[in-house]
Parts: C-alpha cells; sequence; structure tokens
C-alpha cells in the first residue's frame, strides 16, 4: 500500500508520496498536480455535503467521515481552510449561530447559487476521471 504525507500551511497543501517512510522524488508541479486533485476532491465533498442544508463544521467533517466508512478523516487543518477558501470564492456563505442543542454560537455554512453551480462542474470532472481510470485499470469490462 503508498502512503502519502499531507503537509498545510496557511498557504498550501503538499501531497508526498511515501515509500516505505522514505518521501518519492516527485517534482514540485507533480506534487502541486497531487495537491490540487486533493484539494479540488474536498471542496467537491464539502459542496455535496451542504447541498443537504446548512452545516457547522464539524459536522461537515463528521458527515464525510461516516458517509465514507472512515475512509476519509477530515482534519482541522484541512477542512476549515477549505471552507474559508469556499467562502472566498463565493461558493458558501457562513453565519454565527445558536445552536439549537448548545448553548453557544457555531458558524453554519451554506451552498450558495454560486456553489451550486460549482458543485455541478465538480462532479462532471470527477466522474470524467473516474471513467478515465476505470477504463484503464478494468480494459476488460469496456470491452464486454
Amino acid at each position: 500500500m503508498r502512503y502519502f504525507r499531507l503537509t498545510i500551511n496557511s498557504r498550501h497543501s503538499t501531497i508526498v508520496p511515501m515509500v516505505g517512510s522514505r518521501m518519492s522524488s516527485m517534482t514540485s508541479k507533480e506534487q502541486q498536480q497531487h495537491a490540487n486533485l486533493l484539494q479540488g476532491t474536498l471542496d467537491m465533498l464539502i459542496l455535496r455535503t451542504l447541498l443537504y442544508g446548512p452545516a457547522h463544521g464539524r459536522y461537515i467533517g463528521k458527515h464525510i467521515q461516516r458517509t465514507t466508512n472512515d475512509f476519509l478523516q477530515m482534519q482541522h487543518g484541512s477542512l476549515y481552510p477549505a471552507l474559508h477558501r469556499l467562502e472566498r470564492k463565493g461558493w458558501v456563505s457562513s453565519k454565527w449561530e445558536m445552536a439549537p442543542d448548545r448553548n453557544r454560537e457555531l458558524k453554519y455554512y451554506r451552498l450558495t447559487e454560486k456553489g451550486r453551480k460549482q458543485l455541478l462542474v465538480e462532479e462532471s470532472k470527477w466522474k470524467q476521471m473516474a471513467e478515465a481510470v476505470a477504463r484503464v485499470m478494468w480494459p476488460a469490462a469496456e470491452e464486454s
């Protein structure tokens, strides 16, 4: 199994494939392409989660984790920068509201109309990529 180390700082994410305990010798361009893929996937999953209605950050992360049977686990260092990025792009809006079951305010995120349109674009890209990978991985399935 191949493992990846994700490094996130305030400006960008870097995904570095690991071979055993050593990092691979990917070029920075290849690393950036992998980071963009992860970032785009996370954005799409967040937008899709908000399609069901407004949610606070912790709920969004837990929903993605639950829905993927714990395969994807959202860390604060990935989730909240992604939410802020989506907000800057106008794909989500946010508002502090009192949580119904708690005695404190939480920041609830909502999908905007622009975000709904972007979700369709992202889903289309994802389907194209998944179909392309499937043709390479299981060519016999295409021929039958």
